[in-house]
């Protein structure tokens, strides 16, 4: 099979484009759909990087489309169900983003990110190893790095603009920002999720380590999940037979390409340093395995 081609950033001529984000392109379809185009632009330190990872996109819209259908039991999703034909007819504008592109539900984006924590690694074990606890709550005395939590954790933080860093926020600031009552709703569907896909993904051999949710509303205030769901971009996956208490697991998301950042001498602001064709690659693979472990019947 082909490798295919990697698309830092899509041109559409027939729709308006709205945004572009770390890694996703948005367009304008009409007053009540958008159209998302996932490319292979790669953020790390939330800083977009200069050189893609091919085929990116493809697995993270794969793998997104997969939870959405697996997770609607719980929670209602962005997906529109409107064919890509429908929207773009013509064949030679809808190759270059045939396979990692959705058209989706128009919703008023909420203002945090839904992070949950089953494991104490990354920036939480850092936390902890400083004051006890991550984000302000209390964990037991004793753990060690990459050890379980007894219990999923939900830790939010605000949303950075583009090349910004996201921070931290207690879960009292999110009812604040948008009032107890959704603010309820958002932290007990991310556990709920978060919760329902690990114990998916731990028969497959993944442990989903940590995860990112982004939900929105209607003009009706039902909450929907949005953006990406449970993806190697949005999530730590570490492969459960190499799994260790006590050190950083190797990883089948951008731990590898964050790991090798480390080792440069960069400030982690923009412009993001190269990668190394032998990274850019690893990464892919590294994401196509995750892609095959959690979608692909056994």
């Amino acid at each position: 099979m082909t490798a295919p081609e990697a698309l830092y950033q899509s041109t559409l001529s027939s729709l308006k484009l709205r945004a572009r984000g770390k890694v996703r392109d948005i367009y304008d379809i009409d007053d009540k759909h958008m159209l998302i185009v996932t490319t292979d632009r790669l953020s790390a330190f939330d800083v977009i990087l200069p050189d893609p990872i091919p085929g990116k996109g493809h697995v993270l819209t794969n793998i997104s489309n997969f939870w959405f259908k697996k997770l609607q039991n719980i929670i209602p999703n962005h997906l529109a169900g409107i064919p890509l034909e429908q929207v773009i007819p013509d064949a030679n504008e809808r190759a270059q983003i045939e396979g990692r592109a959705i058209v989706v539900k128009r919703l008023k984006p909420l203002p945090v990110e839904a992070i949950v924590r089953g494991y104490l690694i990354g920036s939480g074990w850092k936390d902890y190893q400083r004051s006890g606890a991550v984000c302000g709550i209390q964990l037991p005395e004793g753990l060690q790095q990459a050890q379980q939590l007894p219990e999923a954790i939900y830790t939010p933080s605000t949303k950075a603009a583009v090349d910004q860093h996201d921070e931290n926020v207690s879960f009292e600031q999110t009812v604040a920002l948008m009032g107890r009552d959704l603010a309820e709703k958002v932290r007990d569907a991310s556990l709920r999720l978060y919760n329902e896909a690990a114990a998916y993904a731990k028969e497959r051999g993944i442990i989903i380590a940590d995860t990112k949710f982004e939900f929105g509303v209607d003009d009706n205030g039902v909450l929907y999940l949005i953006d990406e769901a449970l993806t190697p971009d949005s999530s730590r996956f570490w492969p459960a037979d190499q799994y260790q208490v006590g050190i950083s697991p190797p990883s089948f998301d951008k731990q590898y390409v964050r790991d090798y950042l480390e080792t440069l001498n960069w400030n982690k602001t923009p412009p993001g340093p190269s990668l190394p064709r032998e990274v850019a690659a690893f990464c892919a693979e590294k994401y196509r395995e995750a892609e095959i472990r959690l979608t692909q019947n056994l």
